[in-house]
């Protein structure tokens, strides 16, 4: 679902509410809060990714290299 750039923290709160909706064992009904934004709603409750959210990428390679003993040893 694309969306302007102001809206895509909405639709994130929508996605997330779904997925939490359907931890709690409620119907997939979307809630009359979040009808505008009813798609990412329902791509959480049904476990589906929100369509065209950025994937983490993997770390490369070279960060083992990049990254100092220092920088990663537990406190």
């Amino acid at each position: 679902m694309a969306v302007a750039k102001r809206d895509q923290e909405r639709v994130g709160y929508a996605w997330l509410y779904g997925v939490q909706a359907r931890k709690d064992g409620r119907e997939r009904v979307v809630p009359e809060f979040w009808k505008e934004y009813a798609d990412a709603w329902l791509q959480g409750f049904d476990g589906e990714s929100i369509q065209g959210a950025v994937k983490a990428e993997p770390v490369g390679d070279q960060m083992e290299a990049e990254v100092d003993e220092a920088g990663v040893r537990k406190l």
